[in-house]
């Protein structure tokens, strides 16, 4: 009985909408539902320069309260989210977006992966074609050239 209770239990929790905790405080929130939307959306696209690793909209530190307050700020005033956006890049640089822009000065950030990628490939593939032709030629080493003919011919028929 305690076993399909915890068992109910823990579905119960699956079963439950996994919401995102925002930081915003009830004083930030505007009275204007779309301006709030906007400024939400705003958030979750720059980073906050204490924790590094979250939005603004996700983080207690005060810096990224002040980014939430100032966001809301220049909305009410009536600039554009690309407007906004603006601003605090000059601010702050780039590093406050989480999701850098695709320039010539990002250019190494957007193809380092895949580059990386692609030379971890070719150094496996390398290293596995220089084993396959040393572990052959060792298997021939001690073999006359009589042998190795043979076993080459061999070779071709299977």
């Amino acid at each position: 009985m305690a076993r399909q209770l915890i068992l109910a239990l823990f579905a119960l929790i699956l079963a439950l909408p996994v919401t995102s905790i925002h930081a915003v405080e009830p004083d930030e929130i505007l009275k204007d539902p779309v301006l709030e939307a906007r400024a939400r959306d705003i958030s979750l696209d720059l980073r906050c320069l204490v924790c590094q690793n979250q939005s603004i909209d996700d983080s207690n530190a005060p810096l990224a309260k002040d980014l939430r307050v100032l966001v809301r700020e220049r909305l009410v005033k009536g600039e554009s989210n690309t407007q906004v956006i603006d601003f605090i890049v000059g601010r702050y640089g780039e590093f406050v977006l989480l999701k850098p822009r695709f320039a010539l000065h990002t250019l190494l950030l957007w193809i380092a992966t895949p580059l990386l990628l692609f030379v971890g490939i070719f150094v496996l593939y390398r290293s596995y074609n220089r084993r396959t032709v040393e572990a052959r030629s060792r298997a021939t080493e001690g073999l006359s050239e009589k042998e190795r003919r043979e076993l080459k011919k061999l070779l071709k028929e299977t």
